[in-house]
């Protein structure tokens, strides 16, 4: 049973979180939000965390990040996608068309949400697939905050119902811009 029960834990583990971060940030990925304090809790728990400064990080284009996620950060079936704010949109897209191992959504949306930048973006150009979104991964967390003052509630809401996601609900985090994160580290080591 020792033995069984080991290989199964293998099985089902995975490899490495990938931070797919949200847009605006120009410089160095770790100085921003609670990034850089994620990495180092992370590797105290022998996590791999992957980050790296995103290419065109004011417009977060579509055409650009996706390959990227493929390509650069190796993003794949042993992979969690971690993605805050555009980066979850990022995900989610990317997860129409590859499998990866789960998805941690922080103030995750699914519009432009009226915003010029967003909608020059390419993400929001065709139809989402839920169905291949949920299909190409073994769980799904998502975060959002009552609070958010960039992406409302309703629109965080209704990404958890199209995905079936276990919605982590929280008042007074805004956008989850803090320098910490702990509820993060728990889900990823619970995970694991």
């Amino acid at each position: 049973f020792w033995k069984e029960n080991c290989l199964l834990r293998v099985i089902m583990a995975y490899r490495k979180v990938v931070l797919v971060p949200g847009n605006g940030g120009d410089g160095e990925i770790r100085d921003f939000n609670w990034y850089g304090w994620l990495e180092k809790q992370l590797g105290k728990a022998s996590i791999e965390c992957v980050m790296q400064s995103m290419p065109d990080p004011y417009y977060a284009r579509s055409n650009i990040w996706l390959p990227f996620m493929k390509n650069e950060l190796k993003c794949d079936e042993q992979t969690v996608i971690l993605g805050h704010s555009s980066g979850s949109v990022a995900a989610m897209r990317y997860c129409e068309e590859n499998k990866v191992h789960g998805l941690v959504l922080v103030a995750a949306y699914s519009s432009h949400l009226d915003d010029e930048t967003e909608k020059a973006s390419g993400y929001f150009d065709a139809p989402w697939q839920w169905d291949r979104i949920s299909a190409n991964v073994k769980w799904i967390v998502q975060f959002a905050s009552k609070d958010d003052h960039l992406v409302p509630i309703d629109e965080q809401t209704l990404v958890s119902k199209k995905l079936n996601s276990d919605l982590r609900l929280f008042n007074g985090r805004y956008h989850f811009c803090d320098a910490n994160f702990p509820e993060l580290v728990k889900v990823l080591q619970e995970k694991r």
